[in-house]
């Protein structure tokens, strides 16, 4: 099923509506939606260079709305709607980990969150199960998603096809390993100086 999903969103970025897509799947991968936008950002950026940049703010914005409607999720339907999610995706046992996490790192994990490899799903959603202070949560979320689109999109637009394997193998691994050192460093800032 999973392979199907990708493919039927791969024909997305060859459609005329594209942009419209793109920004449907970005807010649907937010709140619920298994595939990343990237899969559509890759093709319509390969094919269109010159949008690059217009591809890149239509995909923020789509996933920052729909990280908000994740957090709505969290927020109001978390019984309903947001365990069951988490359950889908194996997450919900460490759910209680993320809770005690979120008291002291909220906004770190929404930014690492936004970059990594993790399912953006499984982050807003919690955001708004712990009552993560809103407009810490949108700004992280705008500058952390805006952050990924953009090193995919200005690698494909420097690059071109040829980096578009190498984005597809390595881009989670070598943003999670960038979080991970960046968050690394801020903690030893906080706890060495």
């Amino acid at each position: 099923m999973l392979r199907r999903t990708y493919d039927w969103t791969m024909e997305l970025a060859a459609r005329p509506h594209a942009m419209f897509w793109l920004f449907v799947i970005a807010f649907a991968e937010s709140s619920f939606f298994p595939i990343p936008p990237d899969v559509l950002i890759i093709p319509m950026v390969l094919a269109a260079p010159t949008r690059a940049w217009r591809i890149v703010a239509v995909a923020t914005a789509g996933s920052v709305l729909g990280g908000l409607a994740g957090y709505g999720i969290g927020y109001f339907l978390f019984e309903a709607l947001g365990q069951p999610i988490l359950d889908f995706y194996g997450y919900a046992a460490k759910f209680d980990r993320f809770q005690e996490w979120y008291r002291e790192w909220g906004g770190w994990i929404v930014f690492a969150g936004g970059f990594s490899p993790v399912p953006y799903k499984v982050i807003t959603i919690a955001s708004g199960s712990v009552n993560l202070d809103l407009v810490t949560f949108t700004v992280v979320s705008l500058v952390s998603r805006c952050g990924r689109f953009l090193i995919v999109a200005a690698l494909l637009w420097k690059f071109g096809p040829p980096i578009r394997a190498f984005i597809e193998r390595w881009l989670g691994p070598l943003t999670l390993a960038f979080v991970v050192l960046l968050v690394l460093g801020f903690v030893m800032l906080k706890y060495l100086a």
